[in-house]
């Protein structure tokens, strides 16, 4: 059978297109030659298990170690060790038999074993019989929760400190979404850590899987040009690693869905941009399990906390040890770097104010809105001005009612008017949109056919806020290359008249047209 991208689990190289997990990540040969214990942490869907896979099967065919991989995926809502405990012990008799065709069994007694010492005493019993030192590569390691996980690590911890005196494992991974020192949330509530001394304090490094570089994109895609000659035009692979970053899964399911459903496999024509942009439309509007699986996540208040001023521009310092904004962050949603905490790429950009604002959406169809392209043209261009004149209209009759239900309600006026430029694309156009924690505002791009309409979008803070808003307008439309720019100002005061809120001014800056639009 021929190879294909694959977007559904781990890839395997009989089967699929991939790049050396290992080559993503070299530092893993090393520390397991100096018998060290370590944590592999990335988001989800970046090659975790494909990567452990690959380092399993790559260690078993040497002749120097023996290695179990073993997923604790089934232990998520396990917080019991009488249960837990027996269950990894069996899983792990279950791997190591199956490699080496061994008839290894623990007794049934094991369930009346003490399960604060079941675990030690089963690698140890394992490190005996294996022939080779042994490697445990534990996969899903933060579904762990509770006393589990701390029966879990305080026995991988006690083998190895005594590992001089008793046979124990040679080297062992921990392979989760989260880094070690993030699992305290797994701990109840009562319990603020994972105690003075963590019990896997012995770790030697935390290591990750980058997304792929532009080189590794290429690199992937043109190893199906290899196999079946189709080519993908200049261009291509620089659109699909600019709107995905190199996120491992989007890179693969954007070449799935150009390849198997838009050209339905006919390897005779070659891969063009607005295909591209097609298939990255689709999996956005489809919402495919990883990207249904990413959105549900934002129902949670402690993502609602971190993800909300990054859509309004609010300026709010989080601690990068506070655990929620860890947590957003190895879920893979926000990257914080030197441009500022957002989305970790346009596409999750997309689909998480997609998301938000399906509320307002569903609204709108309720309110029977229809924004036909037609009603707005005039000489060839769209009369943008009269666009948002109707949107204040339109906010100041029904953005009360659009508030109820949000959770997300301080950028419920962000997402409101995304909602309503989104109908109004949706006859033919895009959103580009911008936007990161701390910079006051949110900005939008409208591309309509050939002309670009920029937007910025901001919470009256008080006197400031009129001034601050034209210069960031008129460096934005430096920015993006236009002449004329708007700025959507809303006004949240409840003791405020809507005549007072709502108001238009124009003004002219640097040859520039700076449309001020008040809501």
């Amino acid at each position: 059978m021929s190879r294909f991208f694959n977007a559904m689990g781990p890839c395997n190289p009989q089967e699929h297109y991939m790049l050396s997990a290992l080559d993503r990540c070299k530092a893993i040969m090393p520390l397991i030659e100096q018998r060290s214990y370590f944590i592999i942490h990335a988001a989800r869907q970046s090659g975790k298990t494909t990567l452990l896979k690959s380092l399993a099967q790559e260690l078993n065919q040497g002749d120097q170690y023996q290695a179990i991989y073993c997923s604790l995926e089934h232990l998520r809502m396990v917080d019991d060790p009488r249960i837990g405990i027996p269950s990894i012990v069996y899983a792990l008799y279950y791997q190591l038999n199956s490699y080496l065709n061994l008839k290894l069994k623990k007794s049934s007694s094991l369930k009346d074993e003490d399960p604060l010492m079941a675990l030690m005493e089963a690698l140890r019993e394992l490190s005996q019989t294996s022939p080779k030192p042994l490697i445990l590569l534990f996969d899903e390691v933060d579904c762990l929760r509770n006393d589990l996980l701390l029966s879990f690590l305080s026995q991988l911890r006690n083998g190895y400190v005594n590992r001089s005196t008793i046979p124990f494992p040679h080297s062992v991974a921990l392979v989760g979404m989260r880094n070690i020192r993030d699992y305290k949330a797994n701990v109840r509530s009562e319990r603020e850590t994972l105690g003075s001394s963590s019990p896997f304090n012995i770790i030697s490094e935390a290591l990750t899987l980058k997304n792929f570089t532009l080189e590794e994109v290429r690199a992937l895609y043109q190893q199906h040009t290899d196999a079946t000659k189709q080519v993908f035009e200049a261009g291509v692979v620089e659109r699909v690693h600019e709107r995905s970053c190199g996120q491992p899964w989007l890179v693969n399911a954007i070449a799935r869905e150009t390849i198997q459903k838009i050209l339905e496999f006919d390897h005779t024509k070659p891969v063009k941009l607005p295909m591209v942009d097609q298939a990255i439309q689709n999996i956005i509007l489809r919402r495919d399990t990883h990207i249904d699986s990413l959105l549900e996540r934002l129902k949670e208040p402690r993502v609602r906390k971190i993800i909300e001023p990054v859509i309004t521009g609010e300026k709010r310092q989080f601690d990068s040890i506070d655990d929620d904004f860890r947590y957003v962050i190895d879920l893979g949603l926000l990257v914080d770097d030197e441009k500022g905490l957002r989305p970790s790429n346009p596409i999750y950009a997309e689909v998480i104010v997609r998301a938000l604002s399906l509320l307002a959406q569903e609204r709108m169809k309720d309110l029977q809105v229809e924004l036909p392209l037609s009603r707005y043209r005039e000489e060839g261009k769209i009369n943008f001005s009269r666009v948002l004149a109707d949107f204040q209209v339109f906010w100041r009759e029904n953005g009360e009612m659009i508030h109820e239900g949000s959770s997300y309600t301080e950028a419920v006026p962000h997402l409101v008017l995304q909602a309503y430029l989104q109908r109004l694309v949706n006859g033919g156009g895009k959103i580009n949109r911008e936007y990161a924690a701390g910079r006051n505002r949110l900005d939008l791009l409208i591309e309509i056919e050939s002309e670009r309409y920029p937007i910025e979008v901001k919470l009256d803070r008080g006197p400031k806020t009129y001034g601050e808003a034209r210069g960031q307008l008129s460096k934005y439309l430096d920015q993006v290359g236009e002449q004329e720019g708007w700025v959507v100002i809303f006004d949240r005061k409840s003791d405020k008249l809507w005549n007072e809120k709502i108001y238009w001014k124009e003004e002219t800056v640097d040859g520039k047209k700076l449309n001020f639009v008040g809501c």
